[in-house]
């Protein structure tokens, strides 16, 4: 259950988990393991780096012949790619479909244009394929994390660098790049629309006129609204990784479903080995087959509120405090159409059902100790957005983190890792200070994810994934990250300075 951003925690009573049989001994040991070959990673960053700055330095060299033919645009376009990234956001890039998209060059360019666009894409080419080679070292040393940014950069340089679309799931056909099940969709005759979804292409006409096929017979948009007011009887708006069922409108649905995807790409590249084995992981960056068997996740989007408070009243006590939830007895995310509909709750829901669904979780997850990170990264996540051709999450000027810093800078709450690390749900819910913690959880993921170039990320997935497992170990995290508790304290303090209040 989730309330508003800036109010009490979500109610985790609400969710039931999967009875499995825990393998957490296994998972910790592969976990270590991972650590220990991440120790060497060191080497493997200085070369990233080195990369970064050998590009930024070519990157110069061709501004400054531009600044010499009187090109300031392209000069100045070309040293737009050079600057750095913040280092406190994740960027995942929002890739064409059409193959060469955005290597054409433009009707009507100079002679001197058509230069300087050849050298540049010759340069982005070089440099996605440098990175995607280190990448692939990187995998093989453990350090996932680091391979997942460098495949990242390179597909941002190259977006039709056949190995990472590869790596990412594309291939190509009919001159775009599609996923598996976006292929066999267009080989069946349809056509994706923003307003419909998954339509036939021999229907998309009548649609666009007004009509509806409801039931085998075409009626109008009005009647095929009013004969779906039940929830029972809505749309069902199927895209690649999710069923949407609504009694909203069809275009309402399209529109959940088109933003939970966004944010199952942006989960799934971050937290890759989460779900997947150490082999599966090395196997993609070597594009050796690797199978994946991950359901696609139901939703339930109500038209109104009172209709959510109707459905799961009886399963849920005090729906009426909750804005939208995850419950794992029944696998299903549910939400409510409001005009001021929180869209944080909607991805801190949506990612707890990916972390539920991905892989089978023990059903005291949480419940002794560590049950910080499954809040934790449910925050976390609620910082992504769009921001022109990127997914970003995180970032210092997110709202939850300006929260987490004043509380921490301003106000002086905190409580220490030992502490907070041996908190199971229960002592969490009765604890009075339970809004206050949940800004400090926020800041935690951030930390955990970004601090000194994101050295304790790896450590971070293998401890979700322990503690999804059924690790009730408090001391854990400090295991998996080789650092003292204390000394993650203090470096949590000095990351959170990194800006004023």
């Amino acid at each position: 259950m989730n309330q508003a951003a800036n109010s009490s925690p979500r109610g985790w009573m609400y969710r039931a988990f999967r009875r499995v049989c825990p393998l957490v001994v296994a998972a910790c040991v592969c976990a270590t393991a991972s650590i220990a070959r991440a120790a060497r990673s060191d080497e493997m960053f200085k070369a990233a780096q080195r990369l970064t700055r050998e590009y930024a330095a070519s990157l110069e060299q061709l501004a400054a012949w531009c600044d010499e033919k009187g090109l300031s645009a392209q000069a100045a376009a070309t040293r737009e790619r050079a600057k750095p990234e913040d280092p406190s956001e994740i960027r995942v890039p929002v890739l064409p479909v059409r193959v060469g998209e955005r290597a054409a060059l433009r009707e009507g360019a100079s002679k001197d244009e058509a230069e300087w666009h050849e050298r540049l894409w010759r340069l982005r080419r070089q440099n996605a394929e440098e990175r995607f080679r280190l990448a692939k070292k990187a995998v093989k040393v453990g350090h996932a994390s680091l391979a997942l940014d460098l495949a990242l950069a390179a597909i941002h340089e190259d977006p039709d660098n056949d190995s990472v679309r590869r790596l990412m799931g594309y291939q190509q056909f009919r001159g775009g790049w599609y996923t598996p099940f976006e292929v066999e969709r267009l080989r069946t005759g349809h056509v994706w629309d923003d307003r419909f979804g998954w339509i036939r292409k021999s229907h998309l006409a009548r649609y666009e006129k007004g009509e509806r096929l409801c039931e085998g017979r075409w009626v109008s948009a009005d009647e095929d609204a009013r004969l779906r007011r039940n929830i029972n009887q809505g749309w069902i708006v199927v895209t690649e990784h999710y069923a949407v069922r609504t009694n909203h409108s069809l275009e309402a649905g399209v529109r959940l479903g088109t933003q939970l995807e966004a944010l199952y790409r942006v989960w799934k590249q971050l937290f890759l080995c989460y779900y997947a084995t150490e082999e599966q992981v090395i196997a993609m960056f070597d594009r050796r087959a690797t199978r994946w068997n991950l359901p696609r996740h139901r939703i339930t989007y109500f038209r109104t509120r009172d209709e959510y408070n109707a459905a799961l009243r009886p399963v849920m006590p005090g729906v009426e405090q909750s804005i939208g939830a995850y419950l794992g007895n029944s696998r299903e995310a549910y939400f409510f159409a409001d005009d001021g509909r929180d869209e944080r709750t909607l991805l801190h829901e949506a990612t707890h059902q990916l972390f539920h669904e991905s892989r089978p979780v023990h059903r005291r997850a949480g419940a002794s100790a560590n049950c910080w990170v499954i809040e934790g990264l449910a925050l976390f996540m609620e910082s992504l957005r769009r921001e022109g051709d990127y997914y970003v999450v995180g970032g210092f000027d997110d709202v939850r983190m300006v929260a987490a810093r004043h509380r921490l800078l301003v106000d002086e709450f905190y409580v220490p890792f030992a502490t907070l690390t041996r908190y199971g749900l229960p002592q969490l819910q009765s604890d009075p200070r339970i809004a206050t913690i949940y800004s400090q959880m926020t800041g935690w993921a951030h930390f955990m994810i970004y601090h000194d170039n994101g050295r304790y990320r790896d450590a971070l997935v293998a401890y979700a994934k322990a503690v999804y497992d059924g690790s009730q170990d408090p001391m854990l995290l400090s295991r998996l990250t080789r650092t003292p508790y204390a000394e993650l304290d203090k470096q949590y303090h000095e990351f959170m300075k990194k800006r004023s209040p």
